[in-house]
């Protein structure tokens, strides 16, 4: 297996080359320090998440472990899906800690630099929890956006916001608002997407004051103010056909001043057909429009979301990006940040693109041999192994009685024992699928599931 010293490998992050650096380690490890170019892709999920951030299987690849052998296993695999330039970091990420380099804590660590960047560069104005929640008690005339995802919305969120994901702020604005003199507060978990999503208002020149809220939702916890949990949000607006001719000519404005090249759907197709580089096709609109038709060989990927959390996914720096949307807007917003961010960014012209409704069924290998519960009680009855490929949270959370949690990584000879008596369960069938892999490169055969 080819090996590579953090010392050769730091320039390579930054010779304009493509290249994936990734991290193989499970998510408690890669959260307790990274390199910052460095993309997490867990051994277990390997196989399921490898293809979806680097379609080009020519790209370089650098595994990178926690010094423990994991990462010549999870570069075997890669080589059996057919990647063909793939080396390991020699001693992992205390070996790159050892050569003087610096191991980020946390996730999206890219993009929440890019964040605090874009609040020191345009001075992006904010408002603390306490002013916020001095004028909601004095039933001020203001509205509160939350930039996240919508399964964020239901876990927390403020008194009185609305759901509003990052890259609908500027489209949907108009159905939500039509008094210019509103006080518009984006608020997101922490600070990223607040500071991100009050400057898309911004530079779509919104008349409205519009505020980020210093620290989130988090910020308003700790100034001592409660949250609303499991509050489902409202469906978004849609947009009447005014808004969205008007939204098109903006996109036309910031295609202009920001220089964003645009390509046919023609030459996308090419692109995305190239052996030889990585290209990524993402639709920036909601979920739900991208079920109903989207740009063939598009990929889901709102646009807030992609700006907030790059390195879930791409895994390929200086990889070629394709953006679209219907009017142009949400994909003009989100290829701003992202062209901002160092990345390599085009705007699809989807008149010229062909559209489709069919989506890609997840296939998890190795879990074809099911068994009933009736079953699963006859086989541990007579002594079987049971496996829980759960994530850890989950396991504690509860589990079958007697059942051994465990990573891809753990599973050895030693573990497993015989392989007619294995029972694997769990709530995740990527981390199901990645275990099972695993037993039966060890065994010869999947185990039941």
């Amino acid at each position: 297996m080819k090996e590579m010293t953090a010392q050769a490998l730091k320039p390579l992050l930054t010779d304009g080359a493509e290249i994936a650096f990734l991290d193989v380690r499970e998510h408690g490890q890669y959260g307790e320090g990274h390199p910052f170019f460095s993309v997490h892709l867990p051994y277990s999920k390997i196989e399921v998440l490898a293809p979806k951030l680097m379609p080009c299987r020519a790209v370089r690849c650098v595994v990178m472990d926690d010094g423990d052998g994991v990462g010549a296993r999870a570069a075997a695999v890669l080589e059996d899906l057919g990647y063909n330039n793939v080396a390991v970091l020699r001693g992992g990420a205390p070996a790159w800690a050892a050569a003087g380099y610096t191991l980020f804590k946390g996730v999206n660590v890219p993009s929440k630099a890019f964040g605090e960047l874009v609040e020191h560069a345009f001075q992006t104005p904010a408002i603390s929890a306490e002013e916020l929640n001095s004028l909601q008690q004095l039933d001020e005339d203001l509205l509160v956006l939350d930039g996240r995802s919508s399964p964020e919305f239901r876990k927390m969120s403020l008194p009185r916001a609305l759901s509003c994901p990052n890259a609908e702020l500027g489209y949907r604005l108009p159905m939500l608002n039509s008094d210019p003199t509103t006080p518009i507060v984006v608020n997101c978990a922490g600070r990223t997407r607040s500071i991100i999503g009050a400057q898309t208002l911004s530079l779509l020149g919104v008349p409205n004051p519009v505020y980020a809220l210093r620290n989130g939702s988090q910020g308003w916890r700790l100034a001592g103010f409660d949250l609303r949990h499991g509050v489902e949000p409202l469906p978004l607006p849609q947009p009447d056909p005014e808004t969205l001719a008007a939204g098109s000519t903006k996109a036309a404005e910031l295609r202009e001043d920001y220089g964003l090249p645009v390509i046919s759907g023609e030459q996308a197709q090419s692109w995305l057909s190239d052996p030889e580089r990585t290209t990524y096709l993402f639709d920036v609109r909601s979920k739900q429009e991208y079920a109903e038709g989207h740009v063939a060989g598009a990929r889901s990927a709102p646009g807030g979301q992609l700006v907030q959390a790059t390195d879930e996914q791409l895994a390929v720096r200086n990889a070629r990006i394709l953006l679209c949307c219907d009017n142009g807007l949400r994909s003009a917003t989100t290829a701003i940040w992202l062209t901002g961010m160092g990345h390599r960014v085009w705007l699809l012209d989807t008149a010229t693109a062909r559209t489709e409704t069919r989506e890609a069924v997840p296939v998890y290998p190795g879990l074809a041999d099911s068994i009933d519960l009736a079953g699963l009680k006859t086989l541990v009855d007579a002594g079987a192994l049971v496996l829980d490929a759960s994530r850890g949270l989950d396991y504690r959370a509860g589990h079958i009685d007697g059942a051994v949690w465990t990573t891809r990584a753990r599973v050895n000879s030693s573990l497993i024992g015989d392989p007619d008596g294995i029972v694997l369960t769990g709530r995740c069938p990527v981390l199901m699928a990645g275990v099972a892999a695993e037993i039966k490169s060890l065994t010869g055969q999947p185990p039941k599931t």
